[in-house]
């Protein structure tokens, strides 16, 4: 199959003809026109879509995945919220199953249960303390492929070394602590933050709390760029401080529905405009990657970093070669776009299943 266009290769835009089957065959420069072709997204925080939940089981996983395939994001980690132990190894089941039936599942983030009581925000109210055994029957239920944890609880560092040890990204997120014991947990091996200035202790220049770790010492951090969770101005701080910054949707199931209530683990919460709600509180996005790019692309970056930090990037934190980039012998996951940024097509695969 090939497609003709402005190809996002690893040394930037080439005018060309992009050959491949299931894989990327070569990239055949010529001086033709078309569309934007790039490497399909990979979202590592998304909870939901479309009216699906991810704690709901196999079919509303699925019914997520392909909401978010329709917008270019050809790889995804469903998202978990804190729930009690029973409902996470339901949700944890059945985003394994569902993952048997689309090549577009990379596997699971935990959002919890493990978090601060004090930064909860709008997860369920379920925290718990860190749990060696708890962990170990989650991991052996699904790919966990990242978690979040607040390190300041007891045996936090204990279950980050764990969790390393099992060759999982463990996050810092949802948490009170303050900067210096937010630094033993990079310390015992954590590698990120998630959802970056929201949940965690902010910035202030006698006390830096997490925010400031991430931004002087962190080497990667994920961040929602829908301009409700973060002020443009930070993102574009962020981009300067944090070398493996990368963007995540964190959509829950009201993304792609009208305004109304939707699930959330066990809270509903509510659709107003762009934004979800759980009182006072954000809860999730309504994002999709495309949206995502066009935002990126409005908040002053260039098409290329946009959509690299959508795809590359992560590829990179998870260790995913064969992912994230358009060159012979990756795997054929693209997105074709219009002048105006919008999805024309996606291939997963090489398959079309989008247009």
């Amino acid at each position: 199959m090939t497609l003709e266009g402005r190809i996002l290769s690893p040394r930037g835009f080439v005018r060309g003809r992009l050959h491949f089957s299931e894989r990327i065959l070569a990239v055949e420069e010529a001086p033709v026109e078309g569309p934007y072709i790039l490497p399909g997204f990979l979202d590592l925080h998304v909870h939901g879509g479309l009216g699906a939940d991810a704690m709901e089981g196999k079919e509303a996983v699925l019914r997520m995945a392909r909401f978010h395939l329709q917008h270019g994001t050809t790889g995804l980690l469903a998202t978990t919220v804190t729930a009690p132990p029973e409902d996470l190894r339901r949700a944890l089941s059945g985003i394994a199953e569902a993952m048997a039936e689309c090549e577009a599942l990379l596997g699971a983030h935990l959002e919890g249960p493990f978090l601060s009581p004090k930064r909860l925000g709008a997860q369920p109210p379920f925290p718990q303390k860190p749990d060696p055994a708890l962990m170990e029957d989650l991991l052996a239920l699904a790919p966990v492929r990242v978690v979040t944890l607040a390190p300041e609880l007891p045996g936090a560092l204990e279950l980050v070394r764990l969790l390393v040890g099992r060759g999982v990204r463990v996050q810092l997120g949802h948490t009170a602590v303050g900067y210096e014991e937010a630094l033993h947990a990079l310390e015992a091996g954590a590698v990120g933050f998630t959802h970056l200035f929201n949940a965690m202790t902010p910035l202030h220049h006698r006390a830096p709390g997490v925010a400031g770790l991430a931004l002087e010492r962190g080497l990667w951090a994920e961040l929602i760029p829908d301009g409700l969770h973060v002020h443009p101005a930070a993102l574009r701080l962020a981009l300067k401080s944090v070398p493996g910054l990368y963007f995540v949707t964190d959509a829950v199931a009201a993304a792609g529905m009208p305004d109304g209530v939707y699930p959330l683990g066990a809270h509903q919460v509510e659709k107003r405009g762009e934004g979800v709600w759980l009182g006072e509180s954000l809860a999730g996005s309504t994002l999709t990657m495309d949206q995502a790019l066009r935002k990126l692309v409005a908040f002053g970056l260039s098409l290329e970093e946009a959509a690299r930090r959508l795809s590359t990037y992560p590829a990179r934190y998870l260790g995913l070669k064969d992912r994230g980039e358009i060159a012979p012998g990756k795997r054929a996951d693209l997105l074709v776009l219009g002048e105006d940024l919008r999805v024309e097509a996606v291939y997963l695969g090489g398959r079309r299943v989008a247009r």
